[in-house]
């Protein structure tokens, strides 16, 4: 990802080049419907997400295909799959702002303070962050979560403890670019404090950094809180989540392939909403990508 240098930067000229931008829109546009759809979902659902409809299960016993009562049809238990999707979309959002939140807090921590200290403190923080980095996240990930037993908040704690580093290593970066600055040496030569060097003079300008790692970072957790329900160690059931859908309809592919491709595709649009927004976010923010889009 091209690097997003620290600038002071208006919000309301950067909101209206990101408007110009119709990807990103359409971006913004999938993630409200997601957004909407999951906040109103007691309103919208017309079951209750684990309610079990016996007559929405064939005579066979069989998943009912989408049609009638059931928009999207019902899954071997006879619930309700819109509902369920309503649902699981509350618990991919949630995980996707907790985990990435905690991620961006933990890496823009370790890279703002191996930035600015650097010598044995940044070489530590750094070789640490390194070691972090030579692991498969989702091996990481499923060690963790198999460890633990696994929840809703195990799962945030889980995934941000593994996708922190990306950040750490940017903010690393700039922050160390930015603590060459003059106007930084001017502030100690005045005799400001650390903390007031840190948070008020360089964190301000790692702000557009950020907020690209933080929208771009949701897609990433939405897509391993799927990946960990999916293989049984994330969201565990009743709780509906995209991920567990899949992995509780999995034996129903051929029969009943809409129990798999529809929460399939919720991820897969979520995903690319946000990495709409994000792409479009880098380039607005950017002063080097600004004109060239």
């Amino acid at each position: 990802m091209t690097s997003v240098t620290g600038v002071n930067f208006a919000p309301k000229g950067a909101l209206r080049r990101l408007m110009d931008r119709k990807l990103a829109v359409f971006g913004m546009m999938l993630i409200a419907i997601v957004v909407a759809g999951a906040i109103f979902a007691p309103w919208i659902a017309p079951f209750a997400p684990d309610q079990q409809n016996f007559d929405g299960l064939t005579i066979e016993g069989a998943p009912m295909a989408p049609g009638g009562a059931y928009l999207m049809g019902t899954d071997l238990l006879g619930r309700d799959l819109f509902s369920r999707i309503l649902y699981g979309a509350r618990t991919s959002l949630l995980i996707g702002v907790v985990a990435n939140g905690l991620a961006l807090l933990i890496g823009t921590l370790v890279g703002l303070t191996a930035g600015y200290f650097r010598g044995w403190v940044g070489s530590v923080l750094m070789r640490f962050t390194d070691l972090m980095m030579a692991f498969p996240a989702l091996l990481l990930a499923i060690c963790l979560a198999a460890i633990f037993q696994p929840s809703l908040w195990i799962v945030a704690l889980v995934i941000a403890l593994v996708n922190w580093v990306q950040t750490a290593r940017v903010i690393y970066t700039e922050t160390t670019s930015l603590a060459t600055r003059d106007f930084i040496a001017a502030e100690r030569t005045l005799g400001a404090s650390t903390g007031r060097i840190l948070f008020k003079h360089i964190l301000p300008h790692l702000v557009p950094t950020i907020i690209v790692w933080g929208t771009l970072g949701i897609s990433t957790t939405v897509l391993l809180e799927a990946t960990l329900s999916f293989l049984g160690v994330g969201v565990q059931p009743p709780t509906a989540s995209w991920g567990n859908i899949i992995f509780e309809n999995q034996t129903y592919f051929q029969s009943a392939p809409w129990l798999v491709f529809i929460p399939g595709a919720a991820i897969i649009l979520l995903a690319l909403a946000f990495n709409l927004v994000g792409d479009a976010l880098r380039d607005v923010l950017d002063p080097t990508q600004r004109g060239r889009a």
